[in-house]
């Protein structure tokens, strides 16, 4: 079921992206260490697939949105199992867990084409422009 527009989703992960770069700081675990760069590195790299995916919100529409939501899946997954994988569990694990599910619930309710009309595209991602 998807609930999530695309548009909002869009403002969703620069929001989230700029959250995950800030949370090391905004959360007290800003040491240097994995705890802290997992989530800057995912958290700039979500924006950055943003400004490249084929959406409301994108700059160069490059990534289709079923890419970027997999992207989003995949890069979930990752925060929320950095603790382990990466040995910091014991130290703190309930950031990276929490915004980890919290990235895969909006691309799991994400609908997964955005609305072309908005982005002066039919639904190949066309130009309107181009077509004859």
């Amino acid at each position: 079921m998807q609930i999530i527009p695309t548009r909002t989703h869009g403002v969703l992960d620069y929001l989230v992206g700029l959250l995950l770069i800030a949370a090391p700081w905004l959360l007290g675990f800003a040491d240097g260490g994995p705890a802290q760069w997992v989530p800057v590195i995912l958290g700039l790299a979500a924006i950055i697939y943003s400004l490249l995916t084929n959406y409301e919100l994108g700059v160069v529409k490059l990534i289709p949105m079923p890419g970027h939501l997999a992207l989003d899946i995949g890069s979930g997954l990752l925060l929320a199992a950095s603790p382990w994988l990466f040995g910091f569990a014991d130290v703190v694990a309930w950031p990276h867990l929490v915004f980890g599910l919290l990235e895969i619930a909006i691309a799991a309710f994400t609908h997964r084409r955005p609305d072309y009309a908005s982005l002066g595209q039919n639904a190949a991602g066309l130009s309107a422009s181009k077509r004859h």
